[in-house]
């Protein structure tokens, strides 16, 4: 296991998936569609399962889902842990290429941006920031990160699927993404920064729906011949859970990374 990284800002990516904009109505942006979610959206999936080991522990995951304010959809992402201080200034200084950008990523795992849909057709309406629909309090599942040197297979070249109740709803290819990871990392970083810790939700393919208590759920990374797993149940939350998981989330919030017994590039 690497040493936890302690979980920055999340920067997600909205529309880097055709079929996922024309599924909703909306145009294919010009450039990256940004927006952010903070530290207290995280809320943690444990307990992945490789195909060569399926002994593995797993633990009960929980995925909350708020009560109240209409319909809450999942949107399964693919997620890159941020190991080095990227920059404008140190972009400049290196040239922009993808190889500064992918050296940048110290892993690679899925994320759930949950979005209260309802919500966030009212806010679009007024011409008003999405973060009540998309940055509340548990609005981030994210699942243990991938170390990249342990995938096997270049980034383009991985997919990834959500089972629903044991029905296929979304499935996913790097390739398919409108913006590839090494752009959208370039321009997240001289628009932004990035620092270790931060972590990037890359875009939802198409197939997003609502979710309802006592769901289960399924997903999964594929990497060449290697398949990692986690498994979630949907639950209701209360508002007071809701703000007990914000709480929880800005004092102990870790991205943890999942690799091979050597440990963590030094540095990251």
């Amino acid at each position: 296991m690497l040493a936890p990284l302690p979980i920055g800002k999340m920067v997600c990516v909205g529309r880097n998936y055709g079929a996922h904009a024309a599924e909703l109505g909306n145009a294919i942006p010009e450039q990256p569609l940004l927006f952010m979610k903070p530290a207290s959206a995280w809320q943690p999936l444990y307990g992945f399962v490789d195909g060569k080991d399926a002994e593995r522990q797993r633990r009960t995951n929980i995925v909350h889902i708020p009560q109240g304010l209409g319909s809450c959809h999942h949107e399964l992402e693919l997620t890159l842990l941020i190991g080095e201080h990227l920059s404008s200034d140190s972009i400049s200084a290196q040239a922009a290429t993808a190889n500064v950008a992918l050296k940048a990523i110290a892993g690679v795992g899925l994320g759930l941006d949950l979005t209260l849909r309802d919500l966030q057709e009212q806010l679009k309406r007024q011409g008003q920031p999405w973060e009540r629909a998309k940055a509340f309090a548990g609005s981030a599942p994210l699942t243990e990160f991938i170390a990249v040197e342990d995938l096997g297979v270049n980034l383009d070249e991985l997919s990834f699927t959500l089972h629903r109740n044991g029905s296929l709803q979304q499935h996913g290819k790097v390739s398919d993404m409108i913006f590839p990871i090494a752009q959208l990392v370039l321009d997240i970083a001289t628009t932004f920064s990035l620092q270790p810790g931060d972590i990037i939700f890359t875009g939802t393919p198409a197939g997003v729906s609502a979710l309802h208590a006592g769901d289960e759920l399924v997903l999964a990374l594929q990497a060449g011949e290697q398949e990692f797993t986690w498994q979630a149940h949907v639950a209701d939350a209360t508002a007071n859970a809701a703000n007990t998981t914000a709480n929880a989330a800005n004092t102990t919030a870790n991205a943890t990374a999942t690799t091979n017994a050597q440990g963590q590039r030094q540095g990251e």
